[in-house]
């Protein structure tokens, strides 16, 4: 079975190496490098990783990072990303690791590409479909906790998850494959290939609300 992870992980090094390390990303204020260097910390330094998940401990991470910066430029932080975690790290485990990286990566990937002036939305193949899926229907209750209204995440052959149950603000249904689901729920909506149904107030406030970790 492919590990997609790895696929995008490759995808988006070899983007990074075409792209240099200025370009933007849809990660409000990093650039290309940044987005790099927190990959890379990610799975190689214990001490940053806390930070990416916990706000509290985020300037830890953001110093971790810097270091990493001072320390390597970005050919070697991309080289380092592209050659995947050290052997001690979680990120190494196999199974675990695929698990961990199955939206990072092909989220990141898309925060590169949806960044530039001209982008294409990509057909993925149905198994990686199916595993974004997968993922997108156990994250989704985490990463939307913040919305205003009840969330339903619907494919276009009808499946549907309850991301969020209705609020007083109603329900709104979020039609997409699972990719472009992945990327709502990630707290990319404004570049999700999505169609949403529900009360247009609430649509419009869906759009601009803070997803994500």
């Amino acid at each position: 079975m492919t590990d997609y992870s790895r696929v995008e992980r490759r995808a988006l090094c070899d983007l990074f190496d075409q792209l240099g390390p200025s370009q933007p990303t849809l990660c409000d204020g990093w650039d290309t490098y940044d987005l790099a260097v927190h990959l890379y910390v990610r799975e190689a330094d214990p001490m940053a990783g806390p930070g990416i998940m916990i706000s509290a401990l985020a300037d830890t991470t953001e110093r971790r990072m810097q270091r990493a910066k001072e320390r390597y430029n970005f050919a070697d932080v991309v080289d380092k990303v592209r050659n995947g975690p050290p052997t001690v790290s979680i990120y190494a485990v196999p199974k675990l690791g695929h698990q961990l990286n199955t939206t990072e990566y092909f989220v990141h990937h898309e925060d590169v590409r949806r960044a530039q002036p001209a982008y294409d939305v990509r057909a993925l193949p149905a198994d990686q479909q199916e595993g974004l899926w997968k993922a997108v229907r156990l994250a989704a209750k985490t990463m939307t906790r913040k919305s205003p209204s009840g969330l339903v995440l619907r494919l276009p052959d009808g499946t549907t998850s309850v991301a969020k149950r209705p609020t007083e603000a109603g329900s709104v249904t979020v039609t997409g494959e699972p990719a472009e689901l992945v990327l709502f729920c990630f707290g990319r909506q404004q570049v999700a290939d999505v169609q949403l149904e529900g009360d247009a107030e609430t649509v419009e406030r869906l759009r601009n609300a803070s997803f994500g970790v």
